[in-house]
């Protein structure tokens, strides 16, 4: 054997480790998310019935009676896949931190200590801004969004035909995961502009020149991720800014933190 096949097989060992490690995280984060999946199936109506709970407090807002609040569904299967993704959703939140610490092992190795430890408090972070997100669909926009659509039904006096909502399962769950995922993902702005400031790919200066162009950004993105109606969409856009805002003023404190290491830097360099 030559000395250049020595060297491919040095090289390529360390590729199947790397292959070997990946496909062991990756069967432990599917084995989490496919145990979460199999029992929010199995208590797929139980969920289901408490994400119906803001719909309910819509109704009471609107005027009726919550007890009285109703979605049908128009198909056979339409009830038994909304549970296959009710089970989904919530069988990929609650293996989320299983795969992210799986995610976190395999990456792990190739950091220096500085840099784990740097990482480790995002890794909490992104998954509680999360859940804010989440809860502030769940107890505050979702009853808003529906509470304005119930606004419009007509009750059938004076003359009028009665219009009623009645929501199909499907679309109401639909819009509930899409305002939770949206809102969930925008809490992630500081994570991901603290990260990118660390880097260096963004600053404070240039975050802080850039926010008139963000507020725009912002609205842009809630009319094309939420209902087309104006309470979801400001009540997207708003929270986005203030998170901006937030982004701008972490990515300042990590100018600050980066200049002050300098600062200690340098009088040990001149010393030596």
């Amino acid at each position: 054997m030559s000395h250049s096949d020595d060297e491919i097989d040095k090289s390529s060992a360390p590729l199947i480790e790397h292959l070997i490690e990946l496909r062991r995280r990756l069967i432990w984060a599917l084995l989490a998310f496919f145990v979460a999946f199999l029992g929010c199936f199995h208590f797929g109506k139980q969920l289901f019935n408490l994400l119906v709970i803001p719909y309910q407090w819509a109704v009471g807002w609107a005027g009726f009676d919550p007890a009285k609040a109703q979605l049908i569904y128009t198909a056979p299967q339409e009830f038994f896949f909304t549970q296959v993704k009710i089970a989904m959703f919530g069988g990929l939140v609650i293996a989320f931190p299983v795969i992210a610490s799986q995610v976190y092992k395999f990456v792990a190795p190739g950091l220096y200590r500085n840099e784990r430890m740097a990482f480790l408090p995002f890794l909490i972070a992104s998954p509680i801004l999360f859940l804010m997100g989440g809860a502030l669909v769940y107890f505050f926009f979702t009853p808003m969004v529906m509470w304005f659509f119930l606004a419009m039904q007509q009750q059938g006096v004076a003359g009028e035909v009665q219009i009623s909502l009645l929501p199909k399962v499907s679309e109401y769950l639909s819009l509930i995961m899409t305002l939770i995922f949206a809102f969930g993902l925008v809490f992630q702005l500081p994570v991901v502009a603290t990260l990118l400031a660390r880097v260096g790919l963004v600053g404070y200066e240039g975050m802080k020149s850039k926010r008139k162009y963000a507020i725009v950004i912002a609205f842009v993105v809630a009319a094309v991720i939420t209902p087309p109606d104006p309470v979801s969409q400001i009540g997207l856009a708003l929270p986005t800014i203030l998170l901006y805002e937030i982004s701008i003023w972490m990515a300042r404190l990590v100018e600050r933190k980066r200049e002050a290491t300098k600062t200690q830097a340098s009088p040990s360099e001149l010393s030596s």
